[in-house]
Formats: structure tokens, C-alpha cells, sequence
């Protein structure tokens, strides 16, 4: 039943994304549009698009409203990841199973294509904007307040000065906190604000996220010592090679598996809380446990 859930949600995200950044053939710029869909609608889990019409369909809003800022997370999304590839950033050649967009098409143009990816992605979002205007206003805010300065950016800049030096628990928690977790949070909150739900409501489904994004990074620094480059579709061991801070290298395996699971529960908690509240989160609750159990 999740299964078939998680897959309806994909079947609508997918043809947004498409026709959301269209081939330009015989067009200026058609070649960065090229790189921007090559990395777009390479597949990828759509963990971010996924959590927000989720949650909209969790406060019983209906999710179709939805859909330009669950597209818009996506372009966000792949841009980082496209920069985070670069010689000058993490010098990844794999990604989603195939060339890094870098190396399929260049440095020059795979900056460009984030750029495009970035832009476009606030253009659905205002395109969007002819009624309701003010609870879309403030969920398109709080997505580019995450992706901004003092979200994911601020948390790719502190894993940048972090590379070679070994960090805090606090500072690992900081860190992973604004560079994964920002765009965990993002799609929640921006669901809360669409809906226009109650601070207290707000607040509990604000936990679940928060912890949510906390289990989604361990896995992935987990996954880094223990899955196969095949099966993870990106490179394997490479956080230890860049002598980056991880909650493996940190913690070791077997306390960054517990502190997996605790922040696991800690969401869970968070999401009885708010079924308390007279909403159904139990699709939630299995996609965290879904992110839990994930082997890439």
C-alpha cells in the first residue's frame, strides 16, 4: 500500500518536472536546458516533493496545489547536488548511476544548468501565485530562506571549512542540520504555510521534520561505509577519503546506527503527536520508516 502511495505521488511529480523545464531545440540556451534535464530527470528518490504533497494531503488539503512548490524543491534540490559535484566543491563523477552532469557536459554549463534550475525553480513558484497569494507568498519563502545563506548554503559552506578537521558533535549536528536538513524541513513548514495550520500544529510536525532530516543523513553517511557504488549510484567511501566529518567517522558504525534509530523515533513521536490533533499522518510514519529501511 505505501508502495503503490509513494509511486501515485511520482507519477504526478514526474511529468511536472518534465514539462516544467521543456526541451528548447533550435533556442538560445538550449544546451544548458539540456544539462539542467539531464540531471533533473535522471530518477532520484523525490524524497523532498514526495514529503510535501504528503503532508498536504496529511492536513487534508488535497495535494495538487501543491505541485509547483513540490517541483520547485526537485530544481532546488538538483542544483545543489549538480555545484556539490564540482572539481571545486566535492569532485564527484557519479551521480543517480550515471556521469556527474560536470562531466557529461562540463563545468562551465553544469554551473549554468544549476543557475537555470534555481531560477526556474522560484518562477513556477511566483507563476503560481494569482490567488491566495499571501500563505503561497510565505511557503515560497520559507523554501528560499532553506535554500538560501542561512540554510543550505550556509550548511555547504561549513562542510567545506570542515573538510580535514575533525568537528564537534554539536558543530556534525549544525552542519547536517542546515545542509540536509534545511530542505527536509522546507516542504513541511511550506505545506503549514499553503494550509495555513496552527502554530502548535506547526510546531509538532516541525519536530517529526526536523528529526526526519537528522535520520536521513545518518543513513546516508551509513550507507557510505556499507552500500555498493551499483546499488548507491554515486561514489562509496568518499566521505573518509576527504576526510569529512560523518556520524560514522565520528561515532563509529554502531552508535551512528543508534542515533539513526533514536531520531527515527524521536519523528514518529512527533507525528502520534499530531494525529492527536485530528490529522492522519500514517503515511508519514511509514516514510520515515520507509528512509529508515532505504539502501541507497
Amino acid at each position: 500500500m505505501f508502495e503503490q502511495h509513494f509511486k501515485a505521488y511520482l507519477d504526478e511529480i514526474e511529468p511536472y518536472l518534465d514539462q516544467a523545464f521543456p526541451v528548447q531545440e533550435n533556442a538560445w540556451g538550449g544546451e544548458v536546458v539540456q544539462a539542467a534535464r539531464y540531471s533533473l530527470l535522471s530518477g532520484g528518490k523525490r524524497v523532498r516533493p514526495v514529503l510535501l504533497l504528503a503532508m498536504m494531503d496529511c492536513l487534508g488539503a488535497g495535494h495538487l496545489q501543491a505541485l509547483p512548490y513540490a517541483a520547485a524543491l526537485e530544481m532546488i534540490h538538483t542544483y545543489s547536488l549538480i555545484h556539490d559535484d564540482l572539481p571545486c566543491m566535492d569532485d564527484d563523477d557519479l551521480r543517480r548511476g550515471r556521469p556527474t552532469c560536470h562531466k557529461q557536459f562540463g563545468e562551465a554549463l553544469a554551473v549554468l544548468a544549476g543557475d537555470a534550475l534555481l531560477n526556474r525553480a522560484f518562477e513556477i513558484m511566483l507563476d503560481d501565485m494569482t490567488s491566495g497569494c499571501q500563505h503561497k507568498a510565505e511557503a515560497a519563502r520559507i523554501i528560499a530562506r532553506a535554500a538560501g545563506s542561512s540554510g543550505m548554503i550556509a550548511g555547504q559552506t561549513l562542510d567545506l571549512q570542515a573538510e580535514g578537521r575533525i568537528v564537534s558533535p554539536d558543530e556534525l549536528m549544525r552542519l547536517h542540520s542546515l545542509k540536509t536538513g534545511q530542505l527536509i524541513l522546507a516542504p513541511v513548514l511550506a505545506a503549514c504555510a499553503l494550509v495555513g495550520v496552527s502554530a502548535e500544529v506547526t510546531a509538532l510536525f516541525k519536530t517529526f521534520a526536523t528529526n526526519l532530516g537528522l535520520a536521513f543523513q545518518i543513513q546516508d553517511d551509513i550507507l557510505d561505509v556499507t552500500a555498493t557504488e551499483d546499488k548507491l549510484g554515486k561514489s562509496t567511501g568518499k566521505d573518509q577519503r576527504d576526510q569529512k566529518s560523518t556520524y560514522v567517522t565520528l561515532f563509529g558504525l554502531e552508535t551512528a546506527h543508534i542515533k539513526l534509530l533514536e531520531a527515527t523515533r524521536q519523528a514518529k513521536e512527533a507525528l502520534l503527536a499530531a494525529a492527536g490533533t485530528g490529522f492522519d499522518p500514517s503515511f508519514l510514519q511509514e516514510l520515515a520508516e520507509f528512509l529508515l529501511q532505504r539502501d541507497h
